[in-house]
């Protein structure tokens, strides 16, 4: 029997995310921009500098002194970032170079080598139906590797999923340390039921959902012949005419989509939608320059 293996270049994945970054000249500020909400703490105030980013500025205190301010920080305490990575049945599927599971592994790989090349620390947990590994928050080589290794485990993905249940779970187990929790799924069995826990959560923390799709999450391919669709938890099998049942199709998808999305805007959670037929960098890099002019802090 072959060895199963991913397709995976982690490398390639991190080196190409900072090489955006450079060009976005994100690399040094994200960690002095983008993560100041709960990792720095607030110390007074200073005179703007022409040179600096505009967004910067603290208009009430400006109006207040008739004069231009930011605000000064001073470190408070390293940051502790938890990723919650879906790795259920779901997520290993695909039409492109990489399955969902694939491309959500480089995607969390190179955010986390970020975050750990700033000596601040990352956790993780992998999840489906239940909590299948639970990691607290370090820092140092041996922790990147021991996520990137489970990361690239094709034994570590398949089953059912449930997010309600690894929601409950963060609430129970998370304490006031974290700074944040990152969401990585396609979020495919997303529902109102989760909406109390998941506002719950983003009232205790900066929570980031990154909602992995591929294409045909969205849409079926225009071909004249029947294929037969099964599904993988009960092995239910159902023939398809594309022609007929397209249309169908696409309106459910984005039906689930627009309910997703008002599901995260009510309770107060960002999220990005990546796509597995294009590179995520730029996508992800806007995204962190959008939050800071939002002020939208931790990644």
């Amino acid at each position: 029997m072959a060895e199963r293996k991913l397709n995976l270049d982690i490398p390639k994945a991190i080196v190409e995310f900072e090489s955006v970054l450079k060009q976005f000249q994100l690399r040094e500020k994200i960690y002095k921009i983008v993560f100041r909400g709960r990792g720095l703490e607030f110390d007074g105030y200073r005179d703007y500098s022409s040179d600096e980013d505009a967004s910067g500025i603290d208009w009430k205190a400006s109006v207040r002194s008739n004069r231009l301010l930011v605000k000064k920080y001073i470190e408070e305490r390293d940051l502790k970032i938890i990723f919650a990575i879906d790795v259920s049945e779901n997520m290993v599927f695909g039409s492109t170079e990489k399955v969902k599971c694939e491309f959500a592994a480089e995607v969390c790989a190179a955010l986390s080598h970020l975050i750990m090349t700033s000596n601040d620390k990352i956790g993780f947990i992998f999840f489906n139906n239940e909590v299948l590994e639970f990691v607290p928050p370090k820092s140092g080589l041996n922790q990147f590797s021991l996520f990137t290794n489970s990361l690239s485990s094709p034994f570590m993905y398949g089953g059912a999923s449930n997010i309600k249940n690894v929601l409950d779970f963060i609430l129970e187990s998370m304490d006031q340390s974290i700074s944040a929790v990152i969401m990585v799924s396609d979020f495919s069995h997303f529902n109102d039921s989760m909406l109390k826990s998941l506002t719950l959560l983003g009232n205790r923390t900066e929570v980031i959902s990154l909602v992995i799709k591929d294409p045909l999450d969205k849409t079926l391919p225009l071909i004249n012949k029947e294929f037969v669709l099964e599904d993988p938890f009960t092995s239910h099998q159902v023939l398809i005419n594309p022609s007929i049942a397209k249309n169908a199709y696409e309106k459910n998808a984005l039906k689930k989509e627009k309910e997703m999305g008002e599901i995260f805007r009510k309770s107060n959670i960002d999220f990005l939608e990546l796509n597995t037929d294009k590179p995520f960098n730029i996508i992800l890099a806007e995204f962190l320059i959008e939050r800071i002019k939002r002020g939208r802090f931790i990644i």
